[in-house]
């Protein structure tokens, strides 16, 4: 226990330092980095990318007006990732001790507006009540309460969520690396679904866009044994039982506020 907890510790401390200096690494980007300042770092710790396909015209219902639906090979797709957020803060400050690390679920498709790619959530699971109020109210985004709970049992991360309240939102899953980390091609579908630098969100009927930095992911193919899973929305059917897995340890991001699309 100790141990642990001086490792989450020095964590915290090292957190701001690897967020900033994801900004040393900028060719890879689609676009140039905001001349704004950002203002938000975090980091995602043990992440599981699991993606299905899914029926385009099912997920273009769920989108707002001005945002397009984005396909790789004529094919749209769903992703739900659990992780673990570290080193939560604002811009200047450090991480503050419990609230800057929480469990979150996010439910998502690839969407595009005004030359950028990004990502539209779905939903947005996380076991702080504090996070849950602050970035439904910076960020406009469908956040949720859930509980939630991650360990590692057996040479697997068992990751487990319900949503508190409404209709049942719950994934139970077992998941682990298997492979050493992947230099994904910029055509491939591992790119596509994973390398992306905005978030779209909507406010009072107006489409909105936040920037986001982070180096290339560090992807390693995975296994997993997904027992439930009951994220995505009503009305999308996952169209196979196979999902495509990546593992990702440990992504250092820094966030832009939010701004017109």
């Amino acid at each position: 226990m100790g141990g642990a907890l001086s490792r989450s510790l020095l964590d915290a401390v090292q957190a701001p330092a690897r967020q900033s200096a994801s900004l040393e690494a900028t060719d890879h980007r689609p676009w140039p980095v905001p001349e704004t300042s950002w203002v938000m770092g975090q980091t995602w710790d043990e992440l599981l990318f699991a993606h299905w396909r899914a029926s385009a015209d099912a997920l273009r219902s769920h989108l707002p007006e001005g945002l397009e639906l984005d396909l790789f090979e004529d094919e749209a797709w769903i992703g739900v990732t659990p992780f673990r957020v570290t080193g939560l803060r604002a811009r200047g400050l450090p991480p503050l001790p419990v609230i800057s690390s929480f469990l979150e679920v996010n439910t998502r498709t690839y969407v595009t507006a005004g030359g950028k790619p990004g990502i539209w959530f779905f939903s947005l699971d996380a076991e702080s009540d504090l996070a849950v109020k602050a970035a439904r109210r910076a960020y406009k985004l469908p956040y949720f309460r859930a509980d939630m709970r991650a360990e590692w049992r057996d040479g697997r991360l068992r990751y487990e969520s319900t949503r508190r309240g409404g209709e049942r939102a719950a994934l139970r899953v077992g998941y682990r690396p298997i492979g050493d980390v992947i230099d994904a091609d910029p055509s491939s579908l591992a790119h596509f679904l994973t390398e992306r630098y905005c978030l779209y969100t909507e406010d009072a009927g107006r489409l909105k866009r936040a920037e986001i930095h982070h180096e290339p992911w560090p992807l390693q193919p995975a296994e997993a044994e997904i027992e439930e899973n009951t994220m995505p929305p009503s009305g999308i059917e996952l169209l196979e039982e196979a999902s495509l897995l990546h593992f990702s340890a440990r992504q250092d991001v820094v966030i832009w506020q939010l701004r017109d699309a």
